[in-house]
């Protein structure tokens, strides 16, 4: 069997630019912090496809129920670019989240990416004592093997489900990753 969280931190570790990112976000010692979703997904669909794809955004969460202004993620995303210039950094604090999303107050940045629409977006890295540290809630095996499915928040709700597809359709994702099987 495919131990596929090995396989995603020799991905990572081996790749200079990931690395780099995680230890500036670790910089700003901020709470339940790491870097998610496309970040991490398109990096193993390029591997898979022989691709690389530009960043468009780099997903930073954090939890921190003591300050969920907008101000303050802006205030990080300025940090960030002090710390590590030209990137295209995205913080979102996941305390402030439901806000945006409708669900219930989370509880962690872990709720958060659980409630991302597909599966193999709900994944997060971090570097916690220098070691990469992984959360998959779903795991990984749809990343890997090029699935994309809904995570059980939007599939088994009738008002999320319509969301997930127009995200899909929306992102085209099959025009650049051909291998991808897309559960709709």
């Amino acid at each position: 069997m495919i131990n596929y969280e090995n396989k995603l931190k020799e991905i990572v570790k081996n790749d200079v630019n990931m690395m780099s990112i995680l230890q500036v976000v670790e910089k700003l010692n901020l709470k339940d912090a790491w870097v998610c979703a496309g970040f991490i997904r398109n990096k193993v669909w390029d591997i898979s496809h022989n691709l690389s794809t530009p960043l468009n955004d780099i997903d930073i969460i954090y939890f921190d129920t003591t300050d969920i202004s907008i101000k303050k993620e802006k205030q990080l995303e300025k940090e960030l670019d002090i710390l590590l210039p030209n990137q295209p950094w995205s913080v979102k604090n996941q305390a402030r989240m439901h806000l945006i999303s409708g669900f219930e107050p989370f509880v962690s940045s872990y709720d958060g990416v659980a409630h991302f629409p597909e599966t193999s977006t709900a994944i997060a890295i971090r570097i916690c004592n220098k070691q990469v540290e992984i959360m998959a809630p779903y795991g990984l095996q749809d990343l890997f093997e090029l699935r994309v499915n809904p995570t059980p928040f939007f599939k088994n709700n009738k008002q999320l489900y319509p969301t997930y597809v127009e995200r899909i359709n929306s992102k085209k994702w099959n025009e650049r990753w051909e291998n991808l099987i897309i559960n709709i």
